[in-house]
């Protein structure tokens, strides 16, 4: 067994064990004691309390040490999959599969035990937890000539909220879940299991609040965006990251939308044809790029020109609206009397605007 697999075992089996447990009520007699020894005894620097790394690896090790948990034997057609779980089952195909269908016929079975639980007012007996790849390896052998094959499981009694971190902690390990599998698993176990608050989730699941937000952003994605990339598991939290706010700005978002349906389109064209699709970086990149395709604004109409008889420039029209009425600046470049500057106004402020309501 590979130190990945034992170590994704000890992390579920902590994971298990933790669903139950509650904090130890502490012994008010035992406090009076410890009181009363303190202050006869010299006072004495105390130790720091151990990291979170040292109380994980102490439980790992205790762990390690236990007893095996019993495994039954169970046909997969017992079990129903927990629509909880990231992992999306229709997606599975042999080719995605195949390395653990090798090892399993090898091996003669799944030798590390699925986990499931008791459903017994459902169609089926068991819903099965974690382990939607073995479930699917073995229900493919047994279809193809290794009808002797059973599912190894471990039966757990968890409620939806304990299902759904156990199954999460599996999928964290497993490099085939993409990015867009897990965010939108995230998104649903918001509002199924906590209540809508975000913090919360990321205490219960031990991930930092930010990370939490960055996974969120790529499941909130449009449908276009998503089916502009040839494989879901191109699309990465990184491109979540960066296309989420500016789908967010309205002069954005329909040029970024008009390139995805594009892109969709001629990936569809290139599977048809037999062509390579288009890669992820690429597709990224030509979503992001319509953001910087601006509308040009209109160029501002020049400042009328006060002039006067003689028809040198002594000013100009700064705004003329009904609403505010007119603005001139006066700025004659050569020397100008009064009487001058009035004449050059009367026109003007007789076909201001405000002078027509």
């Amino acid at each position: 067994m590979s130190s990945g697999a034992g170590r994704r075992r000890s992390l579920l089996t902590n994971a298990i064990d933790s669903l139950g447990t509650s904090p130890a009520i502490p012994d008010p007699e035992a406090k009076v004691a410890q009181s009363e020894e303190a202050q006869s005894e010299p006072r004495r620097r105390e130790p720091s309390p151990p990291s979170f790394l040292e109380r994980r690896g102490v439980a790992i090790e205790e762990i390690g040490r236990t007893v095996k948990r019993l495994t039954i034997r169970l046909r997969p057609d017992e079990c129903s999959v927990w629509p909880g779980n990231a992992r999306e089952y229709a997606n599975l195909t042999y080719e995605r599969c195949a390395s653990l269908i090798d090892s399993i016929k090898e091996e003669n079975g799944n030798r590390e035990p699925v986990v499931v639980r008791r459903t017994p007012d459902a169609e089926k007996p068991y819903e099965l937890i974690v382990g939607t790849r073995r479930h699917y390896s073995v229900s493919w052998l047994r279809e193809n000539n290794h009808a002797e094959l059973d599912l190894i499981a471990r039966i757990e009694t968890l409620d939806d909220e304990g299902a759904f971190r156990l199954a999460d902690i599996e999928n964290r390990e497993r490099e085939d879940v993409t990015d867009l599998e897990r965010a939108r698993n995230y998104l649903h176990a918001i509002d199924a299991y906590y209540n809508g608050v975000r913090s919360h989730m990321a205490d219960r699941l031990a991930i930092g609040k930010q990370n939490l937000h960055n996974l969120l952003q790529l499941a909130e994605l449009p449908n276009e965006v998503v089916q502009a990339f040839a494989d879901p598991s191109d699309l990465k939290v990184r491109h979540g990251m960066k296309l989420s706010p500016l789908l967010k700005q309205a002069d954005f978002r329909e040029a970024i939308l008009d390139v995805a349906r594009e892109l969709a389109k001629e990936q569809a064209e290139r599977r048809a044809s037999g062509q390579e699709p288009i890669d992820g970086p690429q597709v990224y990149q030509r979503l992001a790029a319509a953001s910087s395709k601006k509308e040009e604004k209109p160029a501002r109409r020049p400042k009328a020109a006060v002039n006067s008889a003689g028809g040198d420039e002594i000013g100009l029209i700064v705004s003329d609206t009904k609403a505010k009425g007119i603005t001139i600046n006066i700025n004659p470049k050569r020397s100008i009397d009064v009487e001058e500057i009035l004449t050059a106004l009367r026109p003007v402020i007789e076909s201001a605007k405000f002078s027509k309501r």
